[in-house]
C-alpha cells in the first residue's frame, strides 16, 4: 500500500490541472456506470450516502481554494499594491 501511495505522489508531482481534469471525468463517468446498475430500490439510499460525501469532500476543497487565493491576493497586494488585477 506504501509503494501505491508514493506512485499516487509521484503521479500528482508530474501532473497539471488537465491531467487531473481528465482523472475527474474518468472517476465522474465510472461513478454514473457504476449508479446506473443500482436497483431503483436503493436508489434514494445510495443518492443520500453520495451527497454526504459529496459536502463531506467539496467544502474541505473549496476551503483550501479560498485560502490559495487569499494568500495569492495578500502577495500580490505587497509585491504590486497599485494593480487592480491581483489575482
Amino acid at each position: 500500500m506504501k509503494r501505491l501511495l508514493e506512485i499516487g505522489n509521484l503521479y500528482a508531482k508530474e501532473s497539471d490541472w488537465k491531467d487531473f481534469a481528465l482523472v475527474k471525468i474518468c472517476l465522474c463517468s465510472m461513478g454514473i456506470l457504476i449508479g446506473g446498475q443500482i436497483s431503483a430500490r436503493y436508489r434514494k439510499r445510495v443518492a443520500e450516502v453520495a451527497a454526504v460525501l459529496f459536502l463531506v469532500t467539496y467544502i474541505p476543497l473549496m476551503v483550501k481554494l479560498l485560502g490559495i487565493v487569499m494568500r495569492r491576493k495578500k502577495e500580490t497586494a505587497l509585491w504590486a499594491p497599485n494593480r487592480q488585477d491581483s489575482i
